[in-house]
Parts: C-alpha cells; sequence; structure tokens
C-alpha cells in the first residue's frame, strides 16, 4: 500500500530479492519506485513491495467423519491455536473487528489490518475505499482517499499489469499477500498503542505472458493505534525493509503453480 507526508509515513526502499535462475514468468523486475516520504510512495511500497489477500476465516472444527479410523491421532486446533487473547468473532465489511482492548489486541489488530492493506482489494476503488473507512480513524480515512486514488492511477495500475479498474488480464492471477511473522508492542496506553508487525509479501502476476513474476519481500509495519468507536484504529503508519532471513535454495515454481496455490489457499484471522 502506500501512505506519506502529512500523515507520517514511513521512507520504502526497495528489497532486494532473489529471482529465479530460469524465470518462468519472463524475468522483468517491478519499475523503481521513488523514496519520497508522500502518500503516493507508500501506497507503491505496499503495492510494489507487498500487499496482502482478503482475510479468510478458517473454523478449526472437526467434521462429522474426522472420528473414523486413522484422524483420531490428528492434532487437535488448540494444538496450533494462537496463543493469548481468542482471534475476533466479528466482521466489518469482511474484516476482523472488535479486537481486545489489551497489548494483545492492538497486536491482533495490527496484524489483520496489514493483511487487508496489503491485498488485492486495495487496487480497485470501491473495496478500497471500504477499507480505508473501516481500519482507519475517521478523519485518516477521508485525508487518505483522495491521495490513494491518485496514486493507484490506471497508469500505475497498467504497470502491474491490471486493468483501468484494477483487473488482471484474463488467464492470469495477481498476487499481493501480508503474511505477518510476528507482532510487538512498542507502546501503549489505555487510548493508544505503536504496534510493529514483522511481515512476508508476495506481490506479483502470475501468468504464462507475465513479465512481472511474482516475488517476495520482507518488511516491518508500524501502526499508531487509536481505541475509537469501541476498537482498535489507525492513525498513521509506516514501512521499513526487514529483517529478511538468508534466501534458500528452494526451486521457483512455475506460474500455473502459483496460481493454483493462491486459489486454493486461503488467508488467516491473525490473533496474539
Amino acid at each position: 500500500m502506500s501512505p506519506g507526508d502529512e500523515h507520517d509515513y514511513g521512507e520504502p526502499t526497495r528489497t532486494r530479492m532473489r529471482l529465479p535462475e530460469s524465470d518462468p514468468y519472463g524475468g522483468a523486475q517491478r519499475p523503481a519506485r521513488s523514496s519520497s516520504r508522500s502518500l503516493v510512495t507508500v501506497v507503491g511500497v505496499v503495492v510494489l513491495l507487498i500487499a496482502a489477500i482478503a482475510f479468510a476465516n478458517r473454523g478449526g472444527e472437526d467434521s462429522p467423519s474426522s472420528t473414523a479410523a486413522g484422524d483420531t491421532d490428528k492434532p487437535k486446533s488448540s494444538t496450533t491455536a494462537a496463543t493469548g487473547t481468542k482471534p475476533v468473532g466479528t466482521e466489518a465489511s469482511g474484516i476482523p473487528s472488535g479486537f481486545a482492548r489489551s497489548e494483545q489486541g492492538a497486536q491482533s489488530a495490527a496484524a489483520n489490518y496489514a493483511v487487508t492493506l496489503g491485498s488485492t482489494d486495495m487496487f480497485q476503488k470501491d473495496s478500497r475505499h471500504t477499507i480505508l473507512t473501516t481500519v482507519y480513524t475517521a478523519d485518516a480515512a477521508t485525508k487518505l482517499k483522495a491521495p490513494m486514488d491518485q496514486a493507484y492511477s490506471a497508469d500505475f495500475l497498467a504497470k502491474l499489469g491490471l486493468d483501468a479498474d484494477g483487473n488482471a488480464p484474463q488467464g492470469n492471477t495477481f498476487v499481493s499477500r501480508v503474511v505477518p511473522v510476528g507482532a510487538t508492542v512498542r507502546a501503549y496506553t489505555d487510548a493508544t498503542a505503536k504496534v510493529s508487525v514483522w511481515y512476508l509479501g508476495l506481490i506479483g502476476m502470475s501468468g504464462e505472458k507475465s513479465t512481472d513474476p511474482v516475488t517476495s519481500s520482507w518488511k516491518t509495519w508500524t501502526f499508531d493505534l487509536r481505541w475509537s468507536g469501541g476498537d482498535w484504529k489507525i492513525v498513521t503508519d509506516d514501512q521499513t525493509d526487514g529483517p529478511a532471513p538468508v534466501p534458500g535454495d528452494d526451486k521457483a515454481a512455475a506460474s500455473d503453480e502459483i496460481s493454483k496455490a493462491i486459489e486454493e489457499y486461503g488467508g488467516f484471522t491473525y490473533a496474539r
């Protein structure tokens, strides 16, 4: 995504990414971004360096047939459940909401907001406005809408292989996901919180003729939150590079494998 100056957004820098030796997508890297602290820059950060896909709550209950032979030894949902405050059970416009008024609740809100702001929904005007209204304070959302619309211009979307409405060409899958790895509280009071979310991001176009293959990057997204209207809302946010681990020796997947994975594997609702 990408916010800026008057909203105290951070200065984006390009993360060094390891591309496959034989690029299944065509090998072209996405255009470099400017380093200004403008709102347009922040959008570029989320758009080109990362982003995330819409949340999909995943149920942990076993199906009626799970008690059959062979399933009794499978780990229960509680085995890998998030620690601390349980995930929220409510949504606002499809976005997790109703977070606890606590440090854990603030971390959960920040992680889920990072995923939403990094999703493909940010590339389409109507869903983008809904997201801004839902996760930011009323004042911040009002100030962000116009600059965001300018940042996600038709020319900008075209550079990503999308049409003016943010849609991918037929036969291609646009990928934009934020996957939180962890969160930490930098400061906390009963009314405000500063939370940093360390995440892995994926962005690019998956398709046989794509010249902008799906790549990954590591970022830390810091949110200044305020308790407003019975929930945590974003006042300002900024991003910095890393920390990035040493790349492994994984073989790059073919475009059809990436497209299939994106369609098959949904996102999560994150909790601390």
